[in-house]
């Protein structure tokens, strides 16, 4: 079965008509119906059901879908392994990413990797670095950018580093800070939820320096905590993590002493994803993107 013909029936199932479909793949609506035809003739089944101009899928369609899907990435995945010398052909990447990682260092790193090679087709996820984790472990995806963990790295990964983002104490603007740690003991606090790594850090060096801090909110998303220290809510120790940070807001950022520990952020991928060559690609293209950041 070739499995063009299973990305035509994706394609087509994607854009809603033969026409749209046709203008993806850059054929005909002819090529792309009789492509249906033998589609269907090698099932034994119709596929499609034409309604004015729009289609939809049969029963037979709906069914062999997902299957259509894992065979049409298996077969991207076989030319990745023949390729892996160099990238040839159209090849699939599948990456996650941090809630910060999505907005800071993944879309200049995106847009290198898709300048250099337009035929990879990249495929982002979103999640925890504590979710994606095991998911680059099990090669559910190929590479994500994710804090480090502190427990030793799996010898099946790889791991290169793109920046180190010492803690701070954000404030309001308002708030005179002369004291950091008196700032925290005595003002509400806002906490990087304990439950992420980078919390975890933030959570260390609050016991290491003996800090019991009068919490008032627990959040996992740095931005969001930025927000409501902007709206003078508390304060917070969060890392400096890389821009851009939410406008217009009217807070300060105080380096923290004795901060002995910083938030690690880098790229975590499986030595033995048959991707390998494309994965590479995208290590230099967060390697480039991450020279041009600014310093934490």
């Amino acid at each position: 079965m070739d499995t063009a013909f299973l990305e035509t029936f994706i394609t087509v199932l994607n854009t809603g008509s033969f026409a749209e479909a046709a203008r993806t793949l850059g054929l005909t609506p002819p090529a792309v119906a009789q492509r249906i035809r033998v589609l269907e003739k090698e099932i034994g089944d119709a596929l499609l059901l034409r309604n004015g101009r729009t289609v939809r899928p049969t029963a037979s369609g709906l069914a062999i879908i997902g299957k259509a899907q894992t065979l049409i990435r298996e077969a991207r995945d076989l030319r990745a392994i023949a390729g892996s010398k160099g990238l040839h052909g159209v090849v699939e990447l599948r990456l996650g990413a941090t809630s910060t990682a999505l907005t800071g260092l993944m879309p200049a790193a995106l847009a290198n990797i898709r300048k250099c090679f337009p035929q990879i087709e990249l495929y982002v996820r979103p999640g925890s670095s504590l979710e994606l984790y095991p998911q680059v472990v099990s090669g559910d995806i190929d590479a994500a950018i994710i804090v480090q963990p502190q427990f030793a790295i799996l010898k099946s990964c790889g791991w290169q580093t793109l920046r180190s983002e010492p803690l701070i104490l954000i404030a309001p603007s308002s708030l005179d800070v002369t004291d950091p740690h008196a700032t925290i003991l005595n003002e509400p606090f806002i906490r990087y939820d304990r439950g992420h790594w980078g919390g975890q850090i933030v959570d260390r060096y609050l016991r290491h320096n003996r800090l019991n801090v009068k919490t008032c909110f627990e959040m996992d998303a740095l931005d969001a905590i930025a927000a409501l220290v902007d709206r003078q809510l508390g304060v917070a120790v969060v890392p400096d993590w890389a821009p851009p940070w939410p406008e217009n807001l009217s807070i300060r950022k105080i380096r923290l002493p004795n901060a002995l520990e910083s938030r690690t952020v880098g790229v975590l991928w499986g030595r033995a994803s048959p991707r390998i060559a494309v994965v590479r690609a995208f290590l230099n293209a967060c390697k480039h993107s991450s020279k041009k950041q600014p310093k934490a």
